[in-house]
């Protein structure tokens, strides 16, 4: 009698279950839990967002600078120079001053910053490329001129009157122009770097490189994060037709 009350005690305790107490604590762990996986997961796409982001500012960064270099560097460029020459192929006009002058530029100390020009003569077929990506294969041999600004937040270059957009997010373009300025030693060298309220119309004729600096916003800034509001990043670019030694 006895063996069998304890044994419905135990079947009825076994039956009974978990307590409002137990079945709370067991609750907030689960949520613990959870909301501690949210935060990882909610981290873990924050992380991926800004390195995204930060890879697409980088690639924006070479496109726009790998495009003005590639054009700046040709600037002056001329075909057939045993029966061309650069006064020739590039005569003045109103935009510059200079038989044979392939660069010139505006400055501006505030945003969105300065402006560059450069001109340069390609026959058709022979790569050369312009600001839209393109090259001559018009048949015969092209002028092209072409500006670069920032207009709107976005890198623009206006080749020939028509308006390409390069890459946006950037705010402001400076620009150093790499002149010879003494002739004391016969060379290509550059001995000063103006800014193009600095140059003179002779200096505009020995520009050997040029600087350009580009402020990108940067997609990981957010107050109080530590991160920088923008980002600059500058390239050296050769003039083709000036660099080398001089014989």
């Amino acid at each position: 009698m006895i063996g069998a009350i304890h044994g419905r005690r135990r079947r009825d305790a076994a039956e009974r279950g978990y307590t409002l107490i137990e079945i709370m604590i067991s609750l907030a762990v689960g949520l613990f839990l959870v909301g501690g996986l949210l935060l990882v997961l909610q981290e873990n796409r924050r992380t991926f967002g800004g390195q995204n982001a930060l890879a697409q500012l980088q690639d924006g960064q070479r496109l726009a600078l790998t495009m003005i270099a590639d054009v700046i560097q040709s600037a002056g460029y001329f075909p057939d120079p045993t029966t061309n020459t650069q006064a020739t192929a590039l005569p003045s006009n109103v935009q510059f001053a200079t038989a044979g002058q392939s660069i010139v530029g505006t400055d501006s100390a505030v945003a969105p910053g300065d402006t560059v020009t450069v001109r340069y003569v390609t026959a058709s077929g022979d790569g050369v490329l312009n600001c839209s990506g393109t090259s001559n294969i018009s048949g015969a041999n092209q002028t092209y001129v072409n500006t670069f600004s920032i207009s709107g937040g976005q890198v623009v270059c206006a080749m020939n009157g028509t308006n390409y957009v390069l890459i946006g997010g950037v705010t402001n373009m400076q620009v150093l122009y790499g002149v010879k300025t003494s002739f004391a030693i016969d060379n290509n060298n550059v001995d000063t770097y103006l800014n193009g309220s600095q140059m003179t119309a002779a200096n505009w004729g020995n520009v050997i490189s040029v600087t350009v600096s580009l402020t990108f916003t940067n997609p990981l800034y957010a107050a109080g994060t530590g991160q920088p509001q923008t980002i600059v990043i500058g390239r050296v670019i050769d003039l083709m037709n000036r660099i080398g030694v001089k014989i």
